[in-house]
């Protein structure tokens, strides 16, 4: 599990971001930390598990266009599909299936990783070693904790020890709570931040 990669890719992002906004100088981490609650709440709505009231408590795992074609094999499901049948190669971007599926709940747990990981950067975190330190198996207790260390963060600003628990309590979530796979988040995390970088060229 490489977060140090995924650091640096954030970094850039937000330095880009700083620059291009004129936001040199300003304390942002109360700002990021909002965007954190924000963003964990829009992960809540796509789990959907705490809406009692609702029949429809299933989490939003395919979005509205469930469905886009591969770019890389243009829905063909091989990079070769000229060769007779039995010389093709699947192709490793759609793993042979031509399309990819929108997964709304890890669209948004990628949004918060973005969040976390700016808000470590801002406090000063160089120890992205992860350890599993806080399983929760109740999804809605678990999620009402990740609110509570995001909080705890806001009021005593720099505290690394409340910073590691909850970066490190998130990736537990994702893997235990929400069963995605580490090469999942990766990938939609490289995917999320490539995204972030074309809004900025685009003037979002």
């Amino acid at each position: 599990m490489n977060l140090n990669e995924m650091v640096e890719k954030q970094r850039e992002l937000d330095e880009r971001i700083v620059q291009e906004k004129g936001l040199e100088g300003e304390d942002l981490l109360p700002k990021r930390i909002l965007a954190l609650q924000v963003e964990l709440g829009e992960l809540a709505n796509e789990w959907r598990g705490f809406k009692m009231w609702s029949n429809d408590r299933e989490p939003r795992i395919w979005g509205p266009n469930p469905k886009n074609v591969c770019e890389v094999c243009d829905g063909q499901g091989y990079t070769n599909p000229h060769l007779p049948f039995i010389e093709r190669t699947f192709c490793g971007n759609c793993d042979g299936c031509g399309v990819h599926f929108n997964n709304l709940l890890l669209e948004e747990y990628v949004d918060c990783l973005h969040f976390i990981l700016s808000i470590g950067i801002e406090i000063g975190a160089n120890n992205y070693n992860y350890t599993s330190v806080n399983v929760i198996p109740d999804t809605t207790r678990a999620f009402n904790f990740l609110f509570e260390q995001a909080s705890k963060l806001n009021k005593a600003k720099n505290d690394k020890a409340i910073y590691y628990l909850m970066l490190h309590s998130f990736i537990d979530f994702g893997l235990k709570n929400l069963d995605f796979t580490w090469s999942q988040v990766e990938q939609a995390y490289m995917e999320k931040n490539m995204t972030n970088h074309e809004r900025q060229e685009a003037g979002y």
